[in-house]
């Protein structure tokens, strides 16, 4: 059998990913069925409202749903698009909103993971049809997972990573 040295940072990703889903194995326990189902329901909700508000306020409506937290991030496509809130929302308002004239944005098969009262993991297949400001359209397609953040009045995403299946193509 071939002994397996580990970096000392992957030997502390390690160490605390399982005191992680200890923790939240622990947590989740302790939530009733009342309050799975509260969570469940508030952020399938969130995720629905996401795609209403992009339909209708175009890509600026992301920053109503990034948590405006030290913690945040985003990783799109294997790499950190944003390490933090404000690099995410600078980035959203300067760029995105002005090269996206619209888009489209469908959820399926979402599913949530109470991990605390304040917290749930959530993920699900998406598709996006965007419309550039040139006026070309583009389709986008994957899975898409979060964290998401109750902040004592609504939820929030702490951090998100898209997978997706593969490069935006053009529709024709």
């Amino acid at each position: 059998m071939k002994n397996f040295d580990l970096s000392p940072s992957l030997k502390y990703c390690a160490f605390f990913g399982v005191l992680l889903l200890a923790a939240c194995k622990n947590n989740n326990a302790q939530l009733t069925t009342a309050e799975n189902a509260m969570i469940k329901d508030g952020v399938t909700r969130m995720a629905a409202n996401i795609s209403k508000d992009l339909s209708a306020k175009g890509p600026a409506a992301w920053i109503d749903y990034f948590e405006n937290n030290p913690g945040f991030f985003m990783a799109s496509g294997g790499t950190l698009a944003f390490e933090d809130y404000a690099t995410a929302k600078t980035y959203t308002l300067d760029t995105v909103a002005k090269k996206f004239n619209n888009i489209s944005l469908s959820w399926k098969n979402i599913t949530v993971d109470p991990l605390t009262a304040t917290y749930a993991s959530m993920g699900a297949d998406f598709h996006e049809d965007l419309v550039l400001a040139n006026g070309q359209n583009l389709w986008v397609g994957g899975y898409f997972t979060a964290t998401a953040h109750f902040d004592g009045s609504r939820w929030r995403l702490r951090n998100m990573n898209w997978a997706t299946k593969a490069a935006a193509k053009p529709v024709r």
